[in-house]
């Protein structure tokens, strides 16, 4: 089994960072009004989190008893979200970073404002390929491949989002360390295994900070997002979901 979880996690982990090395060749998806597939990816992501992710933080937290090894909270469920949290603020702080750094959207950013931005994703796609494994072992096959599907569509937003950012320094040295980052997360979990209030709050992490990054590019009215397409996408792989 464990040969099957490894393999089927390495495949994932090469059609995510595929995702970061092409999606620059998706220009077709940067005008106005919001490409309608943007919005539908998007809400196939806030989806794949309210339906899915957040359901399984609360199995993660009837699992761990209070006094987890990790000590440092005396129950694992605020542990959890106050996880969830902090990803989003992170986000938040980081996307705010970048926009007044570039003094707007589309302007080139300074590179000190560049590598902060990518390192924060970097971090973000390393978590994403850490916990491959585990979400594996968790949901099964299936269950890995609508996780990928998911996660891979809002690679697309989360790329096209910082291409707009950054520019031609994206495309030069950002998709390569984003494509990397999730293979060195996935190399690390083979060889490193942390406790398992540690892998629950990480889900908490990636939870919080999907929503945040799926939100910020659907909200600004400059967008003029999709909203028929955005709640399509959520209805449709909600249902897919819930018919599982």
């Amino acid at each position: 089994m464990e040969p099957l979880i490894q393999s089927g996690a390495a495949l994932v982990v090469l059609i995510f960072a595929s995702v970061h090395l092409f999606s620059p060749k998706l220009v077709f998806l940067d005008h106005t009004p919001r490409s309608i597939w943007l919005s539908a990816a998007g809400g196939v992501s806030v989806a794949y989190v309210f339906v899915h992710l957040l359901p399984e933080l609360s199995h993660f937290s009837s699992l761990l008893e209070p006094g987890d090894e990790t000590g440092a909270h005396e129950s694992s469920a605020p542990w959890i979200y106050l996880m969830a949290l902090t990803g989003l603020v992170v986000f938040y702080a980081l996307e705010r970073m970048a926009q007044q750094q570039a003094g707007q959207r589309g302007a080139t950013s300074p590179a000190g404002a560049f590598w902060l931005h990518l390192g924060g994703f970097a971090l973000y796609n390393f978590l994403v390929g850490y916990l491959l494994e585990e979400q594996l072992r968790e949901e099964g096959v299936f269950g890995m491949l609508l996780y990928a599907g998911a996660l891979g569509l809002h690679f697309v937003v989360n790329d096209r989002a910082l291409y707009g950012h950054h520019g031609a320094r994206y495309l030069r040295h950002g998709r390569w360390l984003l494509a990397g980052a999730v293979a060195a997360g996935w190399l690390a979990s083979l060889g490193y295994e942390i406790p398992e209030a540690w892998i629950a709050g990480g889900f908490g992490f990636l939870a919080g900070s999907v929503v945040l990054n799926v939100i910020k590019e659907e909200l600004p009215e400059e967008r003029e997002s999709r909203l028929w397409a955005f709640a399509l996408g959520a209805a449709l792989y909600a249902a897919l979901l819930l018919a599982l």
